[in-house]
């Protein structure tokens, strides 16, 4: 394959944030130039009407989608859909700008396939968020995926997610609460039950409110045992939420093969992609069995190939997002899986 054999060897060349910086200006370059985006969206693209799916009350033109923390900044959730994915989430947006953790802080593991990132939250804050999603102009579903400043002590995050929710909720079609991204000081602490109940409930009086609410889930660690899985399942119950996407990335480096000299001169970060695979799998499975399917889950971790999805799916996804897999396979994912769904459901 043209990817894996020449371009992706050409990329890995390059610091991996150069690298995501350097995809990105060719996207919005190839998505500018006459005729070239039609042709992108006639390549990339699969339309059919057994690939739409509707979950949380959305309708989806088809279940597979780009992870928040490749679109930060709102910048190319456009281009995104161009390439085949049904819905794309943003950010995490947090309410004001920060420049996140000292660079540098994305790290590959080819012999893993996997990420090591300490990114920190980066991103151009709220108004340049809502800036860019008034240029919106996509079929596939948008996603914000709120989180509250560094800066902002935790007895005050509440007010940093209301804000944000306020702020996105008529740029958005649902929500995602980060609060088990392992790269923000902290943060991890808002996953204790009252913590993130005080956040949840207030986040549903706000939503409650408006003419037409929203959906609103939330993201779950991979570090979570199964104690904290029913605390979960007993959260999203108890607040009414729609569901959870399942995972973040991960502190653990257990089962790598990268050599630990390696591991212990990136330090610190949240391990995503292949070796995260095994362990999505069974917290989807785990969520849709403990629940009884009481809610939508969006599998996220591991996905590299159409098989890798449709295993997510049968474990009890409703939907799929991709990050790690996009890199390591390339621009023609979506279209692989969703060909691969296709064919599922149409023999």
């Amino acid at each position: 394959m043209l990817y894996r054999s020449i371009i992706r060897p050409l990329l890995f060349r390059m610091d991996a944030e150069h690298t995501h910086h350097f995809v990105s200006i060719l996207l919005k370059v190839a998505f500018i130039l006459p005729g070239l985006s039609w042709c992108f969206r006639h390549v990339f693209t699969v339309k059919h009407p057994a690939l739409e799916r509707e979950v949380f009350g959305l309708k989806f033109p088809n279940p597979v989608g780009v992870a928040a923390g490749f679109d930060k900044n709102a910048t190319l959730f456009n281009e995104l859909s161009g390439l085949g994915f049904g819905f794309v989430e943003i950010g995490t947006v947090t309410p004001k700008a920060q420049a996140g953790n000292p660079k540098p802080r994305l790290f590959r593991l080819p012999a893993d396939q996997g990420l090591i990132n300490r990114m920190g939250f980066n991103n151009l804050g709220l108004p340049q968020a809502i800036h860019r999603l008034k240029k919106r102009n996509t079929h596939a579903l948008i996603g914000g995926n709120l989180g509250k400043n560094t800066l902002t002590p935790n007895i005050k995050a509440v007010e940093d997610y209301a804000n944000l929710f306020e702020g996105l909720f008529d740029w958005v079609d649902y929500f995602v609460v980060n609060v088990s991204c392992p790269n923000i000081s902290d943060l991890r602490e808002l996953q204790d039950q009252d913590a993130l109940l005080e956040i949840l409930m207030r986040l549903q009086e706000i939503n409650l409110r408006k003419a037409s609410p929203k959906p609103i889930l939330l993201k779950i660690s991979p570090d979570l045992n199964k104690q904290q899985l029913d605390e979960v399942i007993e959260i999203v119950k108890e607040t009414k939420i729609a569901g959870v996407v399942a995972i973040n990335t991960s502190i653990s480096r257990n089962t790598l093969t990268t050599s630990a000299g390696r591991i212990q001169s990136i330090g610190k970060g949240g391990l995503s992609g292949k070796p995260l695979k095994k362990k999505a799998l069974e917290l989807v499975q785990y969520l849709s069995e403990h629940s009884n399917k009481a809610f939508s889950i969006v599998g996220v971790g591991g996905i590299f190939n159409a098989e890798d999805a449709l295993a997510m799916l049968d474990a009890g996804a409703d939907l799929v997002q991709v990050y790690s897999g996009f890199i390591y396979e390339g621009p023609f994912l979506a279209k692989r899986i969703n060909k691969a769904i296709l064919r599922r459901y149409t023999k």
